[in-house]
């Protein structure tokens, strides 16, 4: 039975590979755990003759200018696998070494562009909506933006906002079938219709309209789809002549290639109480050194990442779709929400310095003595202001830390390490 429930939702990704150029779909990789309300959008782009001379008081045309996409990517109880496949999509820049019989990610911001019409690289992504009501496939989609939050007695999360150029592939199609009124029986062109059994087909037929009268068209009733390529669909005659008429059929064609999702990954969530972080110390390019450790006083760590991406049209791309998607510059901040149990953030805005900030959640082994883990190195941060308060009997202070890019190191390293051997390759 057809069902519109979101618990049946499911979304794929090209995690391990990406797209080879702008709109050029690539094979779905990984169905991903993301939450239940995650949902990529079209974004039709219409205009009204509103402001044309028409001789009407209103408009009366609608101009289609394409689409585009957009929608949230939320994992709520992060996986090392998470974080790897948006930062590697978000950053751009990404190498594998060994680890164990798993692998190490480490994760950079891109030099310079992905190529002439992206500057970093984009994934393919599908959706499946409720079960047996649509599947699309979204071709170049990006991560805009993204936030990893670490609070106290949580999951690590990561969730992000991504664009897409609007190309989209639908699994279901309108067929228009020239028959008489008084017809009992409808053939497909050339399809058949998706399930193995009569009912699942006989929910893929979603409708069935006749044109009995020119640019009047009448729902019409049908109660059987049979398993043959072309298939053959009963319908209660909705005439009783035989004058030849127009039937318009929307259903799902036997399913192929991307319609069958891949197989879902699964790692152990990251905890918060798995986490270390280090606050002043000083990256070497092998090891963060120095600092101090913060345990007891932090209330919440939150990386806030922009590439503030413009999804453009531009000549040569037809219109239906965007085919460029450029960064103007990317931004990163840093809010540290900790107890005030010392002078050490208000002493830096004292002295205007700058400053290593390190994060490392680590999970499960999973080859001795590699385990499943997320490392996040900034080699220089500073900060802009740590205002006081007080939550309930305790002194507070909320820190707004900036990234900034160190000459030899860059803005940020993030190393990750899975049994996966490929992100963005």
């Amino acid at each position: 039975m057809r069902s519109y429930r979101a618990i049946h939702n499911l979304f794929a990704v090209s995690a391990n590979s990406k797209e080879t150029a702008i709109n050029t779909e690539q094979t779905l990789d990984t169905t991903m755990l993301v939450d239940m309300g995650d949902i990529i959008n079209l974004e039709p782009r219409r205009e009204s003759n509103a402001e044309e001379q028409t001789g009407k008081e209103e408009p009366d045309v609608i101009y289609d200018l394409g689409n585009l996409a957009s929608g949230s990517v939320n994992f709520n109880k992060a996986q090392p696998q998470h974080f790897a496949f948006l930062l590697a999509y978000a950053l751009g820049g990404v190498s594998v070494a060994a680890a164990g019989t798993g692998y190490e990610h480490t994760i950079i911001p891109i030099s310079g562009d992905e190529d002439g019409d992206r500057s970093i690289p984009s994934f393919t992504a599908a959706q499946r909506f409720g079960n047996t009501v649509l599947k699309r496939m979204f071709a170049s989609m990006f991560v805009d933006s993204f936030n990893a939050v670490f609070s106290k007695d949580d999951w690590c999360k990561i969730n992000a906002d991504v664009k897409g150029t609007g190309k989209v592939t639908g699994n279901v199609v309108e067929e228009i079938v020239s028959a008489q009124k008084d017809a009992v029986q409808l053939t497909l062109a050339a399809n058949g219709v998706q399930g193995a059994t009569a009912g699942v087909r006989l929910d893929n037929v979603q409708r069935i309209k006749v044109e009995l009268d020119t640019g009047v068209w009448t729902e019409v009733d049908y109660s059987a789809v049979s398993a043959d390529t072309p298939a053959v669909i009963t319908i209660a005659a909705p005439g009783a002549t035989t004058d030849m008429v127009n039937y318009k059929i929307l259903y799902i064609p036997t399913e192929s290639g991307w319609m069958t999702f891949p197989s879902r990954i699964t790692e152990t969530p990251l905890r918060v109480a798995q986490m270390t972080a280090n606050l002043g110390g000083t990256w070497n390019g092998t090891a963060f050194q120095g600092g101090r450790e913060l345990t007891a006083e932090i209330r919440n760590i939150e990386w806030n990442f922009a590439n503030n991406l413009e999804i453009e049209f531009v000549p040569g791309a037809g219109g239906a779709y965007a085919s460029r998607a450029f960064r103007p510059a990317r931004t990163q901040t840093l809010k540290l929400d900790r107890e005030f149990r010392e002078y050490i953030l208000q002493n830096h805005i004292d002295d205007n310095d700058t400053f290593g900030f390190y994060i490392l959640a680590e999970g499960a082994v999973f080859d001795s003595p590699h385990k499943y883990q997320v490392e996040i190195i900034f080699p220089m941060a500073g900060v802009l202001s740590a205002p006081l308060s007080v939550d309930g009997k305790r002194m507070a202070e909320a820190g707004d830390i900036v990234i900034l890019e160190h000459d030899t190191y860059g803005s940020v390293i993030v190393k990750v390490k899975n049994l996966q051997s490929a992100y963005a390759a």
